[in-house]
């Protein structure tokens, strides 16, 4: 079948071993799927993108958004989400709240050693310097989630990164590749008025802690809510680079 959207065949993409990776009409694509909403977005991506496909999720502050609409599209996508094993109390309790309500099909990973193993092994990584904060995250977070989508055998996956975050976010498509995967941003686009519309149409929670003045949640030993003559990059790492590897080429910030 041909696809309008693109003009070539469905059918070569009905696998990663099918087609030239990254696939030579990405830019295509990307020109096409600027113009079109993010549901849209997601559905295209789900129907021309090789499988399996996995949702990774922080459960961050406004993660609400992305796990109730890529589960419209597919209601048992898997939800990948690393543990650092120092995430707030009221993160974990927002998972179980949100698993619950969503029917999330939740996929946990952690590191290979407890965090309380790696204290007693590395000390305060993320307060030491930064090649060991790099570490940290290359640890705790890249491995796990790379191991978890190797376990889940995915070829493309979701993430509810935009581009209103960082200064890497805003050069990225709604399509892209990131080691040896197609990657899918849904909400590349969206300012944090769109986010918060979404959420109060569907009746759907911020994470508890937006209560309390916080726009990022991230580590307990890392994360600050906003305060006066505070930007949103200062209450993550203390103002250091926002990255911590997941979604970007290196291992690390």
């Amino acid at each position: 079948m041909l696809n309008t959207t693109t003009g070539i065949a469905d059918k070569e993409l009905t696998s990663p071993f099918e087609v030239t990776f990254p696939h030579p009409a990405i830019g295509e694509w990307n020109q096409s799927l600027e113009k079109q909403t993010a549901i849209a977005r997601a559905e295209w991506a789900m129907e021309n993108l090789p499988g399996q496909f996995v949702l990774s999720s922080s459960f961050g502050i406004q993660s609400a958004v992305m796990l109730h609409l890529l589960t419209q599209v597919d209601s048992n996508i898997p939800v990948l989400i690393t543990d650092t094993g120092h995430l707030f109390p009221e993160t974990y309790r927002f998972i179980e709240q949100l698993t619950d309500r969503l029917n999330l099909n939740l996929q946990v990973y952690q590191a290979k050693e407890s965090a309380a193993w790696q204290q007693a092994k590395y000390g305060d990584e993320w307060a030491q310097s930064d090649d060991a904060l790099k570490a940290y995250n290359r640890r705790n977070k890249v491995e796990p989630l790379e191991r978890g989508l190797s376990d889940l055998n995915a070829n493309t996956w979701f993430s509810g990164v935009r581009r209103q975050q960082s200064a890497h976010r805003e050069g990225l498509s709604v399509v892209g590749t990131l080691r040896g995967r197609y990657k899918v941003h849904p909400i590349i686009d969206w300012s944090n008025k769109d986010v918060h519309e979404y959420l109060t149409k569907h009746n759907l929670p911020y994470h508890p802690l937006w209560d309390e003045g916080y726009v990022s949640v991230g580590d307990v030993h890392s994360t600050k809510p906003l305060t006066l003559g505070m930007s949103e990059s200062d209450t993550r790492f203390g103002g250091g680079q926002r990255e911590c590897g997941l979604h970007t080429d290196g291992d690390g910030i």
